[in-house]
């Protein structure tokens, strides 16, 4: 998932996390995951990637790269030459082409199994935030032994290498492919909050305010 807009993602996760992650492996603690196949890891990029949420979040992400006139650059004005439409296809270049490389391709070269695997409630905040934003450089293998993230790393750098094919001219330079890297290997692991603290916040909503009933 795209840095830029992890923030919009992780809410909007959270206020569906109560029935979108209960059967995700994200939701069984410690529970050991069996080891995924390669068609499991393809189902798993298909999965977090065609979503509403990838449409959705891919809008107000060009939007506000639109408004602040940062990369890709297709210009200034919302509708004048198609530039906000072109915003949104590039985002959802970047987001696709990213859970590509990093869930699929790599996870499957490499044999890393990219899926996020929560603490839960048992364990205190903090510890938990740290422990989520970190899984951005720190993987499972597939037999569960921990290692360094080369999917998310790498899968980041390829993404933001593609991005000259289909970026304007002005915002082909190492700059902005180096800037779409870092905020996409940080985004993944912001984009954690949600599995890890989704359920959290889905209780609340259920016990508080009578949500999911």
């Amino acid at each position: 998932m795209r840095g830029t807009h992890w923030w919009f993602f992780v809410a909007l996760s959270c206020a569906h996390a109560q029935n979108a992650l209960a059967p995700d492996p994200s939701a069984q603690g410690t529970t050991p995951l069996a080891t995924p196949s390669v068609s499991e890891k393809w189902n798993f990029f298909v999965t977090e990637t065609v979503t509403p949420l990838t449409f959705v979040a891919a809008g107000l992400d060009a939007t506000a790269s639109q408004l602040t006139r940062s990369a890709p650059l297709y210009g200034k004005h919302f509708f004048r030459k198609w530039a906000f439409g072109k915003r949104v296809g590039a985002t959802l270049g970047d987001d696709v082409s990213q859970n590509f490389f990093s869930d699929f391709v790599l996870a499957s070269a490499l044999h890393e199994d990219t899926r996020y695997v929560r603490r839960g409630s048992a364990h205190r905040m903090w510890p938990r935030i740290g422990y989520a934003i970190s899984r951005a450089v720190v993987t499972r293998t597939d037999s569960g032994a921990p290692t360094f993230n080369w999917a998310n790393v790498g899968g980041s750098a390829m993404s933001a290498g593609l991005s000259n094919a289909y970026y304007p001219p002005v915002s082909r330079t190492v700059g902005v492919a180096l800037v779409n890297w870092g905020t996409n290997v940080a985004g993944a692991g912001l984009t954690n909050l949600a599995p890890e603290f989704g359920p959290d916040v889905g209780h609340w909503f259920k016990r508080h305010l009578g949500w999911g009933r």
